[in-house]
């Protein structure tokens, strides 16, 4: 035991990631049963279940970290820590079913308080057809922290991977990008306002779309449910958690592939757009680099591009290359820059 606190060389956790720190934490771990397809390092693990496969995924919300009670209501944290597991599901191609909720909460919190709290979740649940399960409950020294498991089906020839994109498959995202972050600078920004002065009215008019992107963020299932209807299959896909820089760099890493983007294809909101440019940000770096938009990142076989190329809830925005052409970026300008995985890291904080 000594020796472990004599090691002088002891690697610091912000150094090396979230992502860092998963892969130096299950880098040993092997599968020892036929029934589980997929360990770590999807959205979730693959259980054989018969026909199906029964996919599983696990998030966890730190107040603090991934949610701020200065600005988040209750009944949104509560409704957002649902919808961002359901969003881990629909990126295996999958239909979630049921949730598992445990929260270590202290006791500065009402039981009125977690009544609140809950009422998002069981809204969300509703939404989205989802059973609450079971779950577990414990006192915490420092505020509350929600654990959700979600326990998702599909038709085993359906589930999609991040690893298995191919080379010259087009690279689709859903919706619009960047809005999850201009809505949290908003809130940051309002909050030391009234930390300065309590008596200042929060300034957020004309910013609903960017705010409920931040706070009630919403799982692309419909997009599941378009592709099967236009029978597309997608080689992989990934929900957009932690920047489309970072999520592509997953799929890519994963699948021993490249790819190109093009910055003028990244699908951006007006509204989303215009905050960025009111806080000197260029609007494509808000996009590549933000995070929690949960929308889903997809790719498809060239020959499926005339199914989706009208579908305005789907943008093509570049495509697969081979390894060794790396991951790039096409600026508007027609400058080829390198993907840099800037997005979210819970130890920055």
């Amino acid at each position: 035991m000594n020796d472990i606190f004599e090691n002088k060389s002891l690697t610091n956790l912000k150094s090396i990631g979230e992502f860092g720190l998963i892969d130096r934490l299950t880098d040993n771990i092997s599968l020892r049963h036929e029934r589980s397809l997929c360990g770590v390092g999807d959205d979730a693990a693959i259980i054989d279940a018969g026909e199906n496969v029964q996919v599983i995924s696990t998030d966890m919300l730190v107040e603090g970290i991934h949610f701020d009670m200065h600005y988040a209501p209750l009944k949104h944290v509560g409704y957002k820590a649902i919808a961002v597991n359901l969003s881990d599901i629909a990126a295996m191609n999958a239909r979630p079913e049921q949730v598992l909720v445990s929260i270590a909460v202290s006791s500065r919190y009402s039981v009125e308080a977690l009544e609140e709290l809950y009422d998002g979740m069981k809204l969300c649940c509703e939404r989205y057809g989802v059973d609450i399960v079971g779950g577990d409950t414990s006192a915490s020294m420092s505020g509350l922290v929600i654990s959700v498991t979600v326990i998702g089906y599909a038709p085993k020839n359906k589930v999609v991977k991040r690893s298995t994109a191919q080379e010259h498959d087009l690279v689709c995202v859903s919706g619009d990008l960047g809005g999850a972050y201009m809505g949290l600078l908003i809130l940051e920004r309002e909050k030391q306002v009234f930390l300065e002065n309590p008596s200042v009215q929060p300034e957020l008019e004309g910013c609903d779309y960017i705010l409920e992107r931040q706070l009630k963020p919403e799982p692309r299932l419909d997009i599941i449910g378009m592709l099967a209807e236009k029978n597309i299959l997608p080689t992989s896909m990934i929900d957009i958690s932690d920047g489309l820089s970072s999520d592509m760099l997953h799929i890519c890493h994963q699948s021993h592939k490249g790819c190109r983007l093009y910055e003028d294809k990244i699908p951006i909101d007006n509204q989303t757009y215009d905050m960025a440019m009111d806080f000197a940000i260029t609007p494509s770096v808000a996009a590549l680099n933000g995070g929690e938009d949960y929308e889903l990142l997809f790719t498809i076989a060239q020959p499926d591009y005339d199914k989706i190329k009208n579908d305005i809830a789907v943008s093509v925005i570049g495509y697969i290359t081979a390894e060794n052409e790396g991951c790039s970026l096409i600026t508007k300008d027609d400058k080829l820059i390198t993907l840099q995985a800037q997005g979210w890291n819970a130890y920055e904080k």
